[in-house]
């Protein structure tokens, strides 16, 4: 379960005549990103409650903690101590990521990537005491170029999205053998949970746990991978569906099948890898790539996060690095791509605009040593 809440980027105009140290707070409205946090960490809290009594009936969970998302619970100790009560059942696995949710492993250089990947286990390591085995891209991302740097990194198994343009005609319900032993995503399945779950004139609905347990019997294969933003389980409790029940009844549906949840790194270690030969060969994202750096103006961002980074790292003598590295992170969310393609031509055009804006404003301050 993918665990998200961006760090969204002001509407900005620059002011001539700024200096010094570019703030989080010049590009980011942080009381209105607060004011979001609370709001969904009390339903996160009643959520992590249901996947205990999950977990005591039997489930296996593994969750994809985004380091924006973990910096923000350093506002609520409680939601941080409710994932910690989580983990030390020894059923759930928190999966390593990109520190900044990024889109780092696109650059030509994957010394970013592999800088904030560092920096998120670390995270990890400080807030739950936990080692991650299995790594999730940014928006499940998955390019083979990624898979040697993160063997270097203790990393053994590969969670990305099983598209299309992957599978050839396979289902994804196989380890498949790459770099890394990977599993794909099953979207289908996945979107299920997470977009159709409450919509009354969805031919699933109601989806109860035994229905879903028997399209999951009667798939073949050895195993099915399941990954959906936890916050849409939000949206489904807000609007009174059955999800509370769904939580709490699922695994006792799938073991009355002969159907075994279990962690990434289990499901890996248990079963054989099948070969796959588009792992050497595409790429694939969530939404897919097109929506990601399909346009101009994305493909141009990227280059010029790119420029900016390198302009960037001849600063790391400078006192005031970390704070410019910290507003370099937040600019390269992947929301930030994938708000630049909404659909709407002219909505996509302001945003990009906005955002050229403040990564030129930041430029400035880089160019200019922090000064």
């Amino acid at each position: 379960m993918g665990v998200h809440l961006p760090y969204s980027p002001k509407w900005y105009w620059p002011v001539e005549g700024f200096f010094g140290v570019p703030e989080m707070d010049r590009f980011f409205d942080r009381n209105n990103i607060f004011s979001k946090f609370l709001k969904t960490s009390r339903q996160f809290l009643r959520l992590n409650d249901l996947v205990l009594e999950s977990l005591e009936m039997g489930g296996k969970y593994s969750f994809d903690l985004s380091g924006p998302f973990l910096e923000q619970c350093r506002w609520d100790p409680e939601l941080l101590e409710s994932f910690r009560e989580l983990r030390e059942t020894g059923c759930v696995e928190f999966t390593g990521s990109c520190s900044y949710h990024s889109l780092s492993s696109l650059y030509p250089d994957l010394s970013e990537f592999k800088e904030e990947v560092i920096m998120y286990r670390e995270t990890l390591r400080e807030l739950f005491g936990a080692t991650p085995e299995t790594f999730v891209n940014t928006e499940l991302l998955y390019t083979e170029r990624v898979g040697k740097t993160l063997i270097d990194l203790g990393f053994k198994c590969l969670i990305a999205e099983g598209s299309r343009n992957l599978m050839i005609g396979y289902d994804p319900v196989y380890v498949f053998e790459n770099h890394l032993p990977t599993l794909l995503r099953h979207i289908n399945l996945s979107e299920d949970l997470e977009l159709r779950f409450s919509k009354k004139d969805w031919q699933g609905y109601p989806l109860i746990p035994e229905k879903f347990a028997d399209w999951i019997a009667s798939m073949e294969g050895d195993v099915l991978t399941l990954y959906f933003n936890y916050a849409n389980l939000c949206l489904h409790y807000r609007n009174k569906s059955m999800i509370t029940n769904f939580i709490r009844s699922f695994p006792e549906a799938l073991k009355a099948r002969g159907i075994e949840m279990l962690t990434p790194s289990e499901a890996v270690k248990r079963f054989a890898p099948l070969k796959l030969p588009t792992l050497r060969t595409e790429q694939t994202i969530r939404y897919g790539m097109h929506n990601a750096i399909g346009n101009h103006a994305q493909q141009l961002y990227l280059r010029e996060l790119v420029r900016v980074g390198e302009e960037l790292s001849g600063l790391k003598e400078n006192k005031d690095y970390w704070k410019l590295k910290q507003v370099y992170g937040y600019l390269q969310q992947s929301e930030i791509f994938f708000s630049m393609n909404p659909g709407n031509i002219r909505e996509g055009y302001e945003r990009a605009v906005n955002y050229f804006s403040i990564l030129s404003d930041f430029r400035r301050a880089v160019l200019e040593g922090g000064a």
